[in-house]
């Protein structure tokens, strides 16, 4: 299934996009009953439940082109990000020196989440350094903790896209990644949450990412250096992950800030970052 948070007419709401349409939650239940959510419905596994036995005989009412796009998801924590997290995107932005023997964790304000064809604000007063990474995210289903590796893909709901945007020049100057990755409209995440079974096994994706239809970014899942099941059994020692969490796995070589010279991002740019069987996420700066 493909889950859409989405508004239509001042309404907001979620859903499954079935072809180019989508089936609104109200759809499957009474008002009284119906998830606000869909992170609240991703802890009510009988309702759940009563969706994925229902929704492949409805027909959707509401046509995509019609809505627009809110944030796939909005996880009740901030965004997890593994940094450093393929080889040759460390050794471009440094040496082979720098590539990290343990998982490198940060998190973006989920203040900074923004939906597909949402625009990104240049922040020109705050930085001249904006630069784009394209990343597969994880969206955790369950409740779990001290998970081992072997376990920890019954812990995945889905996959989305996510733009990991980060001002290069405070992400020097704070020496830290937080405030560099947390400027408003600086997560775009989506178009939608593809459940876990209709992607299959996630290392085969593929992760581009083009400004301006130049392709800027190609790599695949299986280059990580810290596999997914390693990142979520990680990040599950002696904290506990909860339904709606959302994990960016880490950017393929090709960002801004790698090339000679750096190119930035500017006014007007439209960055579009795909990943295969997921879906397109494209945002344009503004």
């Amino acid at each position: 299934m493909k889950w859409i948070n989405f508004r239509i007419n001042g309404r907001e709401s979620f859903g499954i996009l079935k072809e180019d349409k989508i089936i609104d939650i109200s759809a499957f239940f009474a008002e009284s009953e119906c998830p606000r959510t869909l992170v609240e419905l991703m802890s009510q596994s009988e309702k759940l439940a009563h969706i994925e036995m229902q929704y492949k005989v409805m027909h959707g009412a509401i046509p995509l082109k019609d809505v627009q796009f809110l944030p796939a998801i909005i996880p009740p924590n901030n965004v997890m990000a593994v940094g450093k997290n393929y080889r040759k995107h460390v050794i471009e932005m440094g040496s082979i020196e720098d590539i990290p023997e343990a998982l490198m964790i940060f998190t973006k304000s989920s203040n900074a989440l923004l939906g597909h064809r949402g625009t990104i604000p240049l922040h020109a007063n705050v930085t001249s350094e904006l630069d784009y990474e394209g990343e597969l995210a994880i969206v955790i289903g369950k409740e779990v903790t001290n998970i081992s590796e072997a376990e920890a893909m019954d812990a995945v709901f889905g996959y989305t896209v996510l733009n990991d945007v980060t001002a290069r020049d405070l992400q020097v100057k704070h020496k830290q990644f937080y405030l560099a990755k947390s400027l408003d409209g600086s997560c775009p995440i989506g178009p939608y949450v593809v459940t876990k079974d209709e992607v299959g096994d996630p290392s085969k994706l593929r992760v581009q990412t083009w400004v301006n239809g130049e392709e800027r970014q190609d790599g695949t899942v299986d280059q990580l250096i810290f596999p997914i099941a390693t990142i979520i059994s990680e990040l599950s020692k002696g904290h506990t992950l909860v339904p709606g969490d959302v994990i960016a796995t880490g950017t393929p070589e090709g960002v801004g800030k790698g090339m000679k010279p750096p190119r930035f991002l500017n006014q007007g740019d439209i960055v579009t970052i795909t990943i295969e069987g997921i879906g397109t996420l494209e945002n344009q700066i503004m």
